[in-house]
């Protein structure tokens, strides 16, 4: 042990040219502007690792009664008609890239999502090399492209972008959280270009969108409306409107401005300074590198305190970690694990195979990157948009507009043969959705509740727009266990109810010490659906054209 950390001694322990060769290039490398990233990788992966392992619980909880052959959009359904719309199954392939196009059943979507678990869950211990994450990265996308609704935001394929990258990251065979092959330097700047866009991106889509962000007061209102708020978000929400406003500019200097502070490392190399002038140059931009990753990441974090954004702010938080190089990292982390990096780079010699595929990818991304960019530059920017099939570079954005209310949809159900104003109605219940007045709101994130997420987009539109709310409604007349095991409880345990109906609330946070405790206050709007029945012919005749029933065919009743 003693000779493995020989070169971590100090000037008063030995001389620098008493130290070993590889100290003197460690730390020559640190004063002379160029930084190591052993720790940044680390950090990296082991972040990617819990990103993912969110991800795929998501699906093997919650993928059958989503997209499975019963499910509220069934996966197997919707690559038939990918084929026939294409033509061929194999076209579909090449349209719809997903290994699903084998084989798919309820069995095989359970399986590969648990095996999705178990990978994530070895990256998140610090296992992992290139094969490795290949799978789990085709392994996401291949559930993605089959998600549908479910999984139509922005955070599915930035996943799929920053896992791609992280192949590139590692050896392809050496699975060691500190394998001997140093962390292409190129990498590094490639997730500095995809934070770049998520974040120009953003502060791009806000400016062009909604006036809310030019007047700087759509924190009014965020807290309030956001998709899942969580119990911190009623007092941001009552927090004075200077806080908001000052909440606004700080989202731009972490969006608008600080994204350009991350370039500043090739200034030192692009104006060929040497001696004192290259390494003063070197710490100023190396500082504020650091600065900037500092500003984006609190922003994260922000986000991540004040309300329930899925795993989208985890992840984010993965591109922003490569402003941080071991320089600032050994400074924070344990002694042990610099120990280790410092042991590896000590060691490590770099691939010329890796290099060469690094500078490849680098020339992929570069060439798929000219969309993104003409997207941002462009009055009619796109928001969480690909541009190749594979997903491989991006655009992004966020909250182009906040609305000032909050619309609840609400399914209730009764079990009255015949409707009359003396009906009684009873309110089912969501997991994570504000139903309750007196309920909590939930911490849940990054965790994503797929079907609470989808029915705050449907609430602000209509059953149009949104028709697997139908199949929601058919599904709560028959008791499915699938639907009941995304709700928050079952008030018709012992039968089904002869009817269900859709109804809009609006919500708004009680004020906080209100006599009654409530955390929300509610006012009925409008009926979204009508009361309708499981012989309704109208709803059987629908739901029959979108394949999601055949002639006489009924869901299992029973459940929880």
């Amino acid at each position: 042990m003693a000779e493995d950390l020989r070169f971590l001694r100090t000037p008063a322990e030995g001389t620098l040219d008493q130290q070993p060769p590889q100290a003197r290039v460690i730390e020559g490398a640190q004063h002379e502007g160029r930084p190591r990233y052993w720790l940044t990788r680390f950090l990296i992966l082991r972040l990617l690792g819990l990103v993912y392992l969110v991800a795929f619980l998501g699906l093997a909880f919650q993928a059958r009664p989503l997209i499975g052959h019963h499910g509220l959009l069934p996966a197997d359904l919707y690559l038939e008609r990918v084929a026939d719309h294409f033509g061929t199954r194999t076209d579909g392939f090449l349209q719809v890239p997903s290994l699903f196009w084998i084989g798919i059943s309820d069995t095989a979507l359970t399986a590969l999502a648990w095996t999705g678990v178990g990978l994530s869950l070895l990256l998140l211990a610090g296992f992992a090399n290139g094969l490795h994450l290949i799978v789990l990265w085709a392994l996401y996308m291949s559930f993605l492209h089959i998600g549908q609704d479910w999984y139509g935001y922005g955070w599915e394929i930035q996943l799929l972008e920053t896992g791609f990258l992280s192949i590139f990251f590692v050896p392809l065979l050496d699975p060691r959280p500190f394998p001997k092959r140093p962390p292409p330097v190129a990498l590094i700047w490639l997730y500095r270009w995809l934070i770049f866009r998520i974040m120009l991106g953003a502060a791009l889509i806000k400016l062009r969108g909604d006036p809310c962000w030019r007047d700087l007061t759509c924190l009014y209102y965020h807290y309030e409306t956001q998709p899942i708020p969580n119990p911190l978000s009623r007092y941001i929400h009552f927090m004075p409107h200077w806080f908001h406003k000052g909440g606004v500019l700080y989202n731009y200097l972490a969006e608008l401005v600080a994204p350009w502070w991350i370039w500043g490392d090739g200034i030192p190399a692009a104006m060929r300074w040497t001696g004192e002038t290259a390494s003063a140059v070197a710490r100023g931009s190396r500082l504020v590198r650091h600065a900037a990753g500092g500003i984006m990441l609190l922003l994260q974090v922000t986000l991540i305190l004040s309300g329930n954004l899925s795993f989208l702010n985890y992840l984010t938080i993965v591109p922003i970690l490569a402003c941080f190089d071991d320089s600032l990292l050994r400074r924070v982390l344990p002694k042990r694990l610099v120990a280790r990096a410092d042991r590896a780079a000590a060691e490590g010699v770099a691939s010329p195979v890796q290099r060469a595929a690094a500078i490849l990818l680098v020339a992929l991304v570069a060439y798929l990157s000219i969309a993104p960019v003409q997207n941002l530059i462009s009055r009619e920017q796109a928001m969480n948009t690909s541009f190749d099939r594979l997903d491989l570079v991006n655009t992004y954005g966020a909250f182009g507009s906040v609305g000032e209310e909050r619309y609840q949809l609400v399914f209730e159900g009764t079990s009255d043969a015949v409707l009359t104003d003396a009906t009684v109605w009873k309110e089912y219940p969501y997991k994570y959705q504000p139903g309750d007045v007196m309920r909590r709101p939930p911490v849940v994130a990054p965790y994503q509740p797929r079907l609470d997420w989808a029915v705050w987009f449907a609430a602000m539109s209509s059953y149009e727009r949104y028709p697997w709310t139908l199949h929601v409604l058919w599904k709560l007349l028959h008791n499915d266990p699938g639907m009941l095991s995304l709700m928050g409880g079952n008030p018709f345990r012992g039968a089904p109810p002869r009817f269900v109906r859709a109804r809009i609330y609006r919500y708004a946070f009680a004020p906080i010490g209100n006599p009654e405790g409530a955390w929300w206050r509610r006012e009925f709007l409008r009926e979204w659906l009508p009361p309708l029945s499981a012989d309704n012919p109208q709803l059987r005749e629908f739901l029959r054209r979108e394949g999601w029933i055949s002639e006489g065919e009924t869901p299992p009743e029973g459940g929880p």
